[in-house]
């Protein structure tokens, strides 16, 4: 019976538990002998569902009959809303079935009745249907968008199946099957058909196209096969698939599809392993198809072959002498998808090549704080085209004499490389919040030497008709590449400072716990020189430059200097700036630099306030339970629905400049700037309301990219949502009111309408 104080307030009810059911009542009776009972004014709790029956009886272990009941999401003692009905029937933990039934707000009930109800209270995975969304589309009209089904087949593979009809006469179909074998593989297909109608048949712009898509993902357990992954990423299809998505402005403008399958193998104990890879790239707006197949890669790792099988003592320097080997192999071809003749096209386009890379090492033991490396490297590369130019005065223009054959070129490099560390530290007084200041330089010069191997690859012929001549290369170099003409004998070089401070603690006076704080993260600057260059020996300069203000505000930058001076026609001359101005490190030719910054207020501790059941990735045995593609797209348009109230305040900002330095066909140089500015912030403006935006703005065009605003209510056991997006290329509005529970996140208000400018 109710247990009571002094003052009459209940304080315990009585509780009844049998296996995994679990109630608390005012009033419990039950028979030990038929395992049969009845209880009054009971609450219990099934899945997600809070059920309360003013009498429910107990026929058997698992079926329980309520009287006068009604179950909800909502977890207070008066709920926010609930569905009541006079009798329901419910299986522990698995159904509930209901007569008539209608929904309540506030105790208010709506008059909306319905004849019966079916109600899943199971955890993880089960088959059902699929509720759609209505939406509005200028183009195709009224939409039920995304009616489907869900299947579970196995514990081992499930499939959803949606459908979208259009009220100008479009409609969409999908069937996406998903596997999953525990510590073998797992992995998901997608298969999609659009079939759309632009105005009314009849009409001079009237349009009737059907599109395809197919995206394949797999991925291998590693523990399955130890040694061997096996992995794929497929995406293609029609051409216009992606510009027809309705409802997608991000996915139209998407021009490009790719796909990668990828094999490979390492073994056990040996020194070699090999990868086997296939891949294609499909550019829509050309409808051009590449396809790369396949990719063939072996690699022998380092061996050193001078080492004894028994050490004995130290390892003696020329034992550290290693020789490794990488090999590639590729094969290409391409076609268009408007012409016919798809087999002719991939067998003309068909293209080989090869390269094969020996590097050898040799690890020096330090000398003193120098760590010096020397190394040799021998390249060979396999063509099938040898290319041969020729001026045709007759056309005025320039002809190509391909052969086929096999063909090779090689190239070897020598170089020494040497690399250090260099510290500095100042200490301040201890009574100093600042205790000391260090510096870290961090020098690398390298020499390096190649031979003029490939001067007979080198051809010059004659490209216009005032007898300029231009130098070419024999070989078609799609594949494997080309070799550089000309000898090289130079000094490559870089170092890159750090800076850093120990500071003490707030409060702490005896520097037992001292901070450290970065304060220049890099600045480097990269370069080389030609000893045996005839003329502009000294390359560009890079500068770059990275820190971290505060642990808030990132910044990064670089730069591309030109050491040598220009005439008066822009014309480059053999004359270092450093002569006209010592203190320059000469003509900056592009630059950029990037601002990243993130403040936020409060803990941030994930609340249970937001939508957190709304994005499950897996499921009982790590089956997804959802399309990841679709609900990352309504995160992006529905901020408001995801919003986090533990964070009372955040601001996101980001800013980027660009410099670029072009020449002038007719002379002189134009200087282009680019700079961009995002923005992403929101407030709570009560504990229970929260706005935010988000922005991009284009300063140098003077454009508004995107804006978007939404407003949240946070309603206990309902969220309300409003997402407006009223400027850019891309608007639209969104209203919805939702249940929190991932079980009733269909039992929604929603109004959508998008609106484009193409």
């Amino acid at each position: 019976m109710l247990q009571k104080d002094s003052a009459g307030k209940v304080i315990a009810y009585p509780t009844f538990k049998q296996a995994d059911f679990t109630s608390k009542s005012d009033t419990i009776r039950f028979n030990p002998t038929t395992q049969k009972g009845m209880t009054k004014g009971t609450y219990t709790q099934q899945g997600e569902m809070y059920i309360y029956g003013e009498k429910i009886k107990k026929v058997s272990e698992d079926v329980f009959y309520a009287l006068q009941g009604r179950f909800t999401t909502c977890n207070l003692d008066t709920p926010h809303f609930a569905f009541v009905s006079k009798r329901i029937k419910f299986i522990n933990q698995k159904m509930a079935f209901t007569g008539p039934v209608h929904p309540e707000f506030e105790g208010v009930p709506l008059p909306i009745m319905l004849p019966f109800g079916i109600y899943p209270m199971s955890t993880g995975r089960h088959s059902g249907l699929i509720a759609p969304s209505f939406t509005a589309n200028e183009q195709l009209g009224m939409a039920l968008e995304d009616l489907g089904y869900y299947r579970v087949f196995s514990d081992n593979w499930d499939a959803v199946f949606r459908g979208t009809i259009y009220s100008y006469g479009g409609w969409t179909a999908s069937v996406s099957p998903r596997y999953y074998k525990r510590y073998r593989y797992r992995g998901d297909l997608s298969f999609r058909i659009q079939q759309f109608r632009q105005n009314f048949k009849g009409d001079p712009d009237y349009v009737s196209n059907r599109n395809m898509n197919i995206t394949w993902s797999h991925s291998a357990d590693m523990k399955a096969k130890p040694g061997v992954t096996f992995m794929a990423n497929v995406n293609a299809g029609s051409s216009r698939f992606n510009e027809q998505v309705p409802n997608s402005p991000m996915r139209n403008f998407q021009n490009q599809m790719q796909s990668t399958i990828s094999y490979s193998r390492v073994w056990k104990d040996k020194p070699y392993n090999v990868a086997i890879r296939a891949s294609h790239n499909q550019n829509t707006n050309q409808r051009l198809i590449n396809l790369n197949m396949p990719d063939v890669t072996f690699n022998v790792n380092t061996i050193y072959p001078f080492r004894r099988a028994e050490p004995v003592g130290k390892t003696r320097w020329y034992e550290n002498l290693g020789i490794a080997l990488n090999t590639n192999a590729r094969s290409i071809t391409s076609f268009y998808d408007t012409a016919g003749g798809i087999m002719n096209q991939i067998s003309d386009n068909f293209l080989w090549g090869a390269t094969h890379n020996v590097p050898i090492t040799l690890s020096l033991p330090p000398l003193g704080p120098l760590q010096v490396s020397p190394n040799v490297s021998y390249q060979e590369k396999w063509y099938q085209k040898k290319l041969i130019r020729s001026w045709n005065a007759a056309e005025n223009k320039l002809d190509t004499v391909t052969q086929q054959g096999f063909y090779t070129a090689r190239e070897m490099s020598f170089g020494l490389s040497a690399s250090t560390r260099i510290f500095g530290m100042f200490a301040f007084r201890k009574s100093s919040k600042v205790q000391a200041m260090r510096h870290e330089i961090r020098p690398t010069v390298s020499v390096n030497y190649k031979p003029d191997m490939n001067r007979r690859n080198y051809y010059s012929t004659q490209i216009n008709a005032s007898g300029a001549t231009g130098r070419f290369y024999y070989y078609d170099d799609r594949i494997a590449g080309i070799f550089g003409e000309g000898e090289f004998g130079g000094i490559s070089f870089s170092l890159d400072n750090n800076l850093s401070m120990k500071v003490r603690q707030k409060g702490d006076t005896s520097n037992s716990e001292l901070k450290k704080i970065s304060l220049i993260d890099g600045l480097g600057i990269t370069g080389s020189y030609n000893l045996v260059a005839d003329s502009f020996k000294l390359s560009n300069l890079l500068l770059n430059f990275r820190t971290s203000l505060l642990s808030k505000i990132n910044i990064t930058a670089s730069a591309i200097f030109d050491p040598y001076q220009y005439d008066a026609n822009g014309n480059r001359i053999d004359r270092l700036i450093w002569r006209k101005r010592p203190l320059s490190l000469g003509t900056m030719n592009s630059a950029n630099i990037s601002l990243q910054s993130s403040f936020k207020g409060g803990e941030g501790v994930t609340s249970n306030q937001g939508n957190a059941g709304r994005l499950p990735m897996t499921g009982m045995g790590g089956m997804p339970l959802t399309e990841f593609e679709q609900e990352a797209l309504y995160m992006s348009n529905n901020p408001g629905e995801f919003a986090d109230f533990s964070i009372p305040w955040s601001i996101d900002g980001g800013y980027s400049l660009t410099y670029s330095r072009f020449r002038n066909p007719l002379g002189g140089f134009t200087s282009q700037i680019t700079q961009d500015i995002n923005l992403n912030a929101s407030m709570n403006l009560t504990p229970r309301w929260k706005i935010g935006m988000t922005g991009y703005y284009n300063i140098t065009r003077k454009e508004v990219g995107t804006v978007s605003m939404y407003l949240s209510r946070e309603m206990h056991c309902w969220q309300m949502s409003v997402n407006i997006s009223p400027v850019g290329r891309f608007r639209f509005f969104t209203i919805n009111i939702s249940p929190k529970s991932s079980m009733l996140r269909d039992l929604k208000v929603n109004r959508t309408r998008y609106f484009y400018d193409f």
